[in-house]
Parts: C-alpha cells; structure tokens; sequence
C-alpha cells in the first residue's frame, strides 16, 4: 500500500477526559439508553446499542471544566457533541431530568446548549 493510499479506518470512539468518568456514565447511559462496555478504575466505554461510533471517559483528578462561552485565559472546550432531536423542548427536558444543566448562554433559538457532569457543552438540535 502506497503512503497516500487510505487503509481501512472507522472512528470507534469519543473519549472526553473528566473528573468522575462513573457520573459520566450514569449520565450518558440515561440520557443515550446506552450500558457500559467495558471499564477499569479509571475508564468506562459505552456502545450505541445499534452500532455507530461509541463514547467513554477518562477520569483525571486535576480535570478542569471549560468554560461556555469561552473566555479568554480559561480552560477552552476541546469537543462537544451534536445530538439531533424530533423535540427541542422535550430532549432539552430530559437531559435536565438525567443530570445535565443548561448553559447560561445560548447563541442560538434552534438549538439547546447543555452541560453535561464534567462540564463539557453539548448541542442539542432538531432533524
């Protein structure tokens, strides 16, 4: 195989770093229906049940939150979710009830910002 040939590649997983990598499992496995995978002391994965890309956790004791909206000197999101809903109001309802907070700033009216346990913003938006 030549070096500018592409080899077979499929993104398995997200990993986001965290404090508590359980209490982002409690949250994601109630809000996304998904069950742990697989874990050790310091990590959990989790699979969408019907395939598809996965997500875990690595927890950090010296985890920092970013800030939203980014401000300049504090710690800056390094990724965030996408998550398409039928219901903006509905979804946006039941991350709240799963444990998410809703950021205090939303830029835009056809989509919902939260925050998840760790801190990381995630999108929620219509189909």
């Amino acid at each position: 195989m030549s070096p500018m040939e592409r080899p077979a590649l499929r993104l398995a997983t997200v990993n986001m770093d965290c404090r508590d990598a359980r209490a982002m499992a409690d949250f994601y496995g109630k809000f996304l229906g998904w069950e742990i995978t697989w874990q050790d002391d310091n990590f959990i994965l989790m699979r969408d049940p019907a395939g598809g890309t996965g997500v875990s956790f690595q927890a950090y004791p010296d985890y920092m939150p970013p800030t939203w909206p980014e401000e300049a000197g504090a710690q800056r999101k390094m990724i965030h979710l996408d998550i398409k809903v039928e219901d903006l109001e509905a979804a946006a309802a039941f991350a709240l009830a799963c444990g998410a907070k809703l950021a205090g700033y939303q830029g835009r009216d056809d989509l919902r910002v939260m925050l998840d346990p760790a801190g990381h913003p995630f999108c929620l938006f219509l189909t």
